[in-house]
């Protein structure tokens, strides 16, 4: 993303991305698309996914089994997080208060432990709401990571524009500097 992290308003001081993002329309538009692939995968995994999955083979099954565990805690992670950043949003919770929360909600990681021919055996409509997952949890985890990092990021000396952008500049090219 090319989007600074945070940015200056004269009168206010310092916004940090993740307090102005949870609450602009982005947001809302992510947490609908995060809800509505829940609602989704949970509606299919009810009713459509259990009469596949009968017609799969038994070593196919195991796979549907476990790939399903998967998704679900995958969303579950989503959803969690999705929650949290809204209630920061609607000032439910403060920030200070999500970083908490972080510790329970975590957006791991998730390798997959199944071989693509196994996986090319699973429903079509299985296998596009794992994609579907894997591509919103790596949005989320990427989205997180920048919130942590403008979160981290130092206060301005004091509350003059020079001096943020001094500050600005320092984080910018302070690590390059500290690598080369």
């Amino acid at each position: 993303m090319s989007q600074p992290e945070f940015s200056f308003e004269a009168d206010r001081g310092l916004v940090r991305f993740g307090t102005s993002f949870v609450k602009s329309d982005a947001f809302k538009a992510l947490f609908r698309e995060g809800m509505a692939l829940v609602e989704d995968t949970a509606e299919y995994l009810d009713g459509p996914g259990r009469s596949e999955s009968a017609l799969l083979r038994r070593n196919a099954t195991l796979t549907y089994a476990s790939e399903s565990m998967r998704l679900t805690t995958r969303l579950m992670q989503i959803a969690s997080w999705l929650l949290v950043q809204r209630a920061v949003a609607e000032g439910e919770i403060t920030p200070a208060q999500a970083r908490r929360e972080k510790d329970r909600v975590r957006l791991a990681v998730q390798e997959t432990t199944v071989s693509q021919r196994d996986f090319d055996e699973m429903p079509e409509r299985f296998r596009e709401l794992v994609a579907l997952s894997l591509r919103l949890h790596a949005r989320l985890v990427h989205l997180d990571a920048l919130i942590a990092q403008a979160e981290e990021a130092p206060a301005p000396r004091a509350s003059s524009p020079v001096s943020i952008q001094q500050d600005l500049l320092k984080m910018a090219f302070g690590a390059r500097q500290a690598a080369g």
